[in-house]
């Protein structure tokens, strides 16, 4: 048993899909979360760049004294080296994995379809965990640059115009072509089920990373034997890098509940 609180971070408010998973599948957790809403989004930066946030994002959450690290972020996953789950001296886990064995599982027509951000997509680290599981799979990825930021700013209806033309062009290059999986490569993504499920339709599977890799962490703790001794409901504390204003109501979306936890904020680096 370990009574210490579950990390999880991100670049902005997308990481919270994670995070409420979380607290359905364990409810006697302590979770603190770090949102990198200063510096939102990474998916547009390179891969150093990345690399040095998802350190100092690791690095805040390692301070707190947590037994374990989630990157609930596509893009901060998909740029972190193999030795990263050593270095941070606690069990690791980013989205990745998670969302590739959810979406092998599922396929039937053997083509995986995959929309993340431009770093993301360049970086194939899905297509790479997904050929590693079952190297008959073929994948299929497009860069979404505009799916954080419209999120972030609240543009989450499916009946948005705004969202309905961009989720129309990006969702374009799968027609046709035999694609029965998508993974939503970026946790933001999720928020965006209902426009995406319009235009795909209901024959395509849409696996959610945040979900997967909050039942990949249920698994982890539990068979290390790392799950809270508690019976009362768990804590959630906020962290966030630039203003706070927004964050609870944002948060209250990917939520579904009222935020009522105060919500600091810090600096990094």
């Amino acid at each position: 048993m370990d009574d210490r609180p579950i990390g999880v971070f991100d670049s902005g408010i997308g990481g919270l899909t994670a995070v409420k998973e979380l607290i359905r599948l364990l409810p006697h957790e302590d979770i603190i979360y770090f949102g990198d809403t200063g510096r939102v989004p990474y998916g547009t930066r390179g891969n150093e760049t990345i690399l040095k946030y998802a350190r100092q994002d690791t690095d805040f959450l390692l301070s707190q004294n947590v037994k374990l690290v989630t990157a609930a972020c596509g893009t901060a996953s998909s740029v972190l080296p193999g030795s990263f789950a050593e270095e941070c001296g606690v069990p690791f886990t980013g989205v990745i994995v998670p969302a590739a064995q959810a979406a092998c599982a599922t396929t039937r027509t053997g083509v995986i379809g995959v929309i993340g951000t431009p770093a993301t997509i360049k970086n194939r680290a899905y297509g790479k965990a997904i050929r590693n599981i079952d190297p008959s799979v073929t994948v299929i990825g497009n860069p979404c640059p505009l799916f954080v930021p419209l999120v972030e700013n609240g543009y989450t209806e499916k009946d948005n115009p705004v969202i309905r033309m961009v989720a129309e062009e990006y969702l374009a290059p799968f027609a046709g072509t035999g694609m029965d999986t998508l993974i939503l490569g970026c946790t933001h993504y999720p928020l965006l089920k209902g426009v995406i499920r319009e235009i795909l339709g209901d024959e395509v599977t849409l696996v959610d990373p945040g979900a997967e890799t909050a039942r990949y962490v249920a698994n982890l703790l539990t068979g290390r034997r790392l799950l809270s001794s508690r019976h009362t409901p768990g804590t959630l504390r906020f962290y966030v890098s630039d203003s706070t204003e927004n964050f609870s109501e944002n948060a209250g979306r990917f939520l579904q509940r009222n935020i009522t936890e105060a919500v600091e904020r810090i600096e990094l680096g």
